[in-house]
């Protein structure tokens, strides 16, 4: 008995069907922001690195955001706050020259962001969206934060990790960067790869 012809049609129909709404699924998957974490692993942590909230001092550390040119997306750390007050501080990105960052800031807006006040002493999360300013790098670079205001008694302590790149700080605007070499702040910035 032979299969009628509109049936042959409806079925090759169907099958078309189903292969172009599969291909448009694995279109948009493919089409989809590709994000990465670049810098340390983010944890509380039970080891410290401690700085005091002084105006212009700067830490960070060093990520390689890989040869392709990436979208910074988002900036964390968890960190502990001594002080009875919060504590302002600005985002900075700087290209890294051999073992030491350039002086010029990739970041031309100010890009805040706020350590929180005291809380019963524990690590808090600390996020800051960059996406809104476009920041786009490449290779290997320096994020770090600033203080805006020094507060007296500020003693911030960031989460960090033994032998995982160290910490770089630069104790007021016009001071040299110098580097904690075994313990690593844990930060890290989700990126978006670009095409």
């Amino acid at each position: 008995m032979k299969t009628p012809v509109y049936l042959s049609v409806r079925s090759s129909f169907l099958k078309s069907f189903f292969t172009c709404v599969l291909c448009i699924v694995a279109l948009s998957v493919f089409a989809q922001d590709k994000t990465k974490t670049i810098g340390n692993k983010s944890r509380e942590g039970s080891s410290n690195t401690s700085f005091s909230a002084v105006k212009g001092e700067q830490v960070g550390i060093q990520m390689n955001a890989g040869h392709k040119h990436v979208q910074l997306l988002k900036l964390n750390f968890h960190v502990a706050n001594h002080a009875n007050d919060s504590v302002a501080f600005k985002v900075n990105v700087y290209k890294m020259n051999g073992k030491l960052p350039v002086d010029s800031n990739l970041v031309s807006a100010i890009i805040k962001g706020i350590i929180p006040k005291y809380k019963n002493g524990e690590h808090q999360l600390v996020s800051v969206d960059l996406s809104p300013y476009n920041v786009v790098i490449s290779g290997d670079i320096l994020v770090s934060i600033e203080f805006l205001t020094t507060k007296s008694g500020a003693d911030i302590s960031f989460a960090c990790g033994l032998l995982n790149g160290g910490t770089f700080h630069k104790d007021t605007d016009t001071a040299k960067w110098k580097k904690i070499p075994v313990v690593g702040a844990d930060f890290n910035v989700l990126v978006k790869k670009l095409k």
